[in-house]
């Protein structure tokens, strides 16, 4: 499914030989990204409803799934189909019978959900998730940085259309990028990135992301066994407590030669 649709818009703008404003003076053609309401449902039973970028919908459900604890591996889900209804997306996913018991058990309160997986969580003590601290199992060099962020920049093709929507990208340690995921949510472009991650047998390397790095982004990274989260924007004091106490290598204002190291510094070296 399409993620851009063109439309006619009324355009201002104020001239350069005046002070005055003129506004709606001409229209022009303009891009806008597509925002679509998407059901997560198992096993016949609707769990969530995501605002998002209609694409990449299976790798999404993958992703998702694992980020919540519903699944532990890819294996966990004997299907996925993608159905369009007649107000949005239904992902219909097929889980073990084992896994399906389980979230009905423990299942959360995600009515009212947005791109914010906190909001709507029956109970406080549910947000503050606690996972295996990660092992240090590479190092990176910073001096491969910069041309990581010119890749995730020039590869943001729904972005560069429509200036709407968030990236995700994934680079080895030699600083190539193995997949980019884009979508008008960052949390989901997150988890369409981790279940590419996830079913592409876990690749070592990190997340490049043009979002700022909120609690809820760390705490998929580390969900994922990610070791390194870098974002273009700041971290939150949440999500920097997170990072730390999972060991995860945390970088936030990443920029051409520079950049905030808010945790793990020991993966890095220049």
């Amino acid at each position: 499914m399409q993620c851009w649709i063109r439309q006619t818009i009324n355009f201002f703008r104020k001239t350069k030989n005046t002070e005055k404003l003129t506004a709606l003076l001409q229209q022009k053609e303009d891009i806008l990204a597509v925002e679509m309401p998407v059901s997560l449902v198992y096993n016949g039973i609707s769990h969530a409803v995501m605002m998002c970028s209609p694409n990449n919908l299976e790798d999404f459900a993958l992703g998702f799934s694992l980020t919540e604890g519903i699944i532990n591996k890819p294996e966990d889900i004997y299907g996925i189909d993608v159905v369009e209804v007649c107000n949005g997306i239904e992902v219909q996913i097929e889980l073990s019978s084992r896994k399906f018991m389980a979230l009905k058990e423990h299942r959360r309160n995600l009515t009212g959900r947005t791109g914010c997986g906190i909001c709507g969580t029956e109970q406080l003590n549910q947000v503050y998730k606690t996972f295996p601290k990660l092992d240090c199992t590479f190092q990176f060099d910073l001096n491969l940085l910069d041309s990581c962020l010119i890749d995730l920049q020039k590869n943001q093709l729904l972005g560069c259309k429509t200036g709407a929507t968030h990236a995700c990208a994934f680079f080895d340690l030699y600083g190539s990028m193995l997949a980019i995921y884009e979508d008008v949510g960052r949390h989901v472009a997150l988890d369409k990135l981790l279940g590419w991650h996830a079913k592409s047998g876990k690749p070592r390397g990190f997340i490049l992301a043009s979002s700022r790095a909120s609690y809820e982004m760390v705490q998929k990274t580390v969900a994922c066994g990610v070791e390194m989260l870098v974002t273009i924007s700041a971290a939150t004091d949440l999500a920097v407590t997170m990072a730390e106490k999972h060991n995860l290598t945390l970088i936030g204002f990443a920029r051409e030669g520079k950049g905030n190291i808010y945790s793990g510094h020991l993966r890095l070296h220049n």
